[in-house]
C-alpha cells in the first residue's frame, strides 16, 4: 500500500468525525438557509413576467411572451424619468445628509466627559431608529399638521402662514430627507462613536503636550482617524441609492406630491398592485435590481480599494 492512500485512509475518519461532531452548527444554518431559499431565491422565478403579457389565470408556463416589449413601453411613459430622477436626487441626499451629521453627533458626544449623560443622549437619539414607518409616519402627519401641527402652531406664532408640508411638492422630498436623518442618524452614529474608539490616546497626550486646542486635535487627530470608516460607509452606501425608502414615502406621500416624491418602489406598488400591471410592475423591478446589482458591484470594488474592505 503506498504513503499516499494509507495517508488519505488516515484523514478520512477524522473528517467525518469532525463533521460530526459540529453537527448542531450545521442543523443551525438549516433554518437560515430555507427562509433564504423560500423568500428571496424562489421570488426570482417571478422574473419571467418582465419577458410576458402575464395573467394569473394562464400562470408563468402558458402566458404569452412578449420580450422586451415591457421594457420599451415603460422607457416611454411620461413620467418614468422623473421618477427615476426622483428616486436618485432623495437617495443622494439621504446618503450625504446621513454621513455629515452623524459624524457632527460623534464628535460632540465624544467630548461629553459625564458617562450617564452621554448614554442618556445616545439612547434618545437612535431610539427612533427602532421604531416602523406606521408609528414615525402618524407622528410626522400629527406634527407637521397644516392646522393643528405643533411645527405650523410655531411658525404661525412668528406671524407666517402655515405650510403644508406633506402636500407641497417642493418641500416634500426635503420632509423625507429631514424625517429619515431623524430616524437613522442616532444608529449611525454609534459606527463613527465605536471608529473613535481604535485612536491611539497617546495621539492627544502628544497634541497637549504641543498645546493643540480641542478643535486642532479633532482636525488633524480624530478625523483623519475616522476617515477609514467614513469612507467604508460612504463607498458601501453607493448600493442604496435606488432604494429611496418605499416604507417612508408610502406612509408619508399623496397624490400632490407625486412630480416630486414619487420613486420607483412607488410606482412598482400602484402598477403591481393597484392598477394589478404585473408585467410592468416586474419589469421596473428588474431594471432597479440589475442597476442595483451593478452600484453594488462598484461599492464593494471602491470600498475594497480605499479602505481594503472586503467580503470574502
Amino acid at each position: 500500500m503506498s504513503p499516499t492512500s494509507h495517508a488519505s485512509r488516515t484523514r478520512r475518519p477524522s473528517s467525518s468525525k469532525s463533521l460530526y461532531a459540529q453537527w448542531p452548527l450545521y442543523a443551525m444554518i438549516v433554518p437560515g438557509a430555507i427562509l433564504l431559499i423560500v423568500y428571496h431565491y424562489l421570488p426570482m422565478l417571478g422574473f419571467s413576467m418582465a419577458f410576458q403579457n402575464f395573467k394569473p389565470t394562464s400562470g408563468f408556463l402558458d402566458s404569452k411572451w412578449v420580450g422586451l416589449d415591457n421594457f420599451i413601453y415603460i422607457m416611454k411613459l411620461p413620467n418614468i424619468y422623473q421618477v427615476i430622477w426622483n428616486t436618485f436626487y432623495i437617495s443622494i441626499m439621504k446618503v450625504v445628509a446621513g454621513q455629515v451629521f452623524p459624524i457632527l453627533v460623534a464628535l460632540l458626544l465624544n467630548e461629553i466627559r459625564i458617562g450617564f449623560v452621554k448614554r442618556g443622549v445616545q439612547t434618545l437619539i437612535y431610539l427612533p431608529h427602532f421604531l416602523s414607518w406606521i408609528i414615525l409616519g402618524g407622528i410626522l402627519i400629527e406634527i407637521l399638521s397644516p392646522s393643528t401641527g405643533i411645527v405650523n402652531q410655531v411658525i404661525q406664532a412668528f406671524g407666517h402662514q402655515p405650510v403644508f408640508f406633506l402636500g407641497n411638492a417642493n418641500i416634500f422630498p426635503y420632509v423625507l430627507v429631514v424625517s429619515d436623518l431623524w430616524k437613522e442618524f442616532g444608529f449611525s452614529t454609534i459606527v463613527y462613536l465605536a471608529a473613535l474608539t481604535s485612536i491611539n490616546p497617546q495621539l492627544y497626550e502628544a497634541a497637549v503636550v504641543d498645546g493643540a486646542t480641542r478643535l486642532r486635535q479633532t482636525w488633524h487627530i480624530t478625523l483623519p482617524g475616522m476617515t477609514p470608516v467614513v469612507v467604508l460607509v460612504a463607498t458601501l452606501s453607493l448600493g442604496n441609492i435606488l432604494s429611496a425608502g418605499f416604507d417612508q414615502v408610502f406612509n408619508l406621500y399623496n397624490s400632490s406630491v407625486y412630480e416630486t416624491g414619487d420613486i420607483i418602489d412607488t410606482l412598482v406598488y400602484r402598477m403591481g398592485i393597484v392598477q394589478v400591471k404585473y408585467s410592468l410592475a416586474t419589469a421596473i423591478g428588474l431594471f432597479k435590481s440589475v442597476i442595483g446589482f451593478l452600484l453594488i458591484a462598484v461599492s464593494y470594488t471602491l470600498a475594497y480599494r480605499l479602505a481594503n474592505y472586503r467580503i470574502f
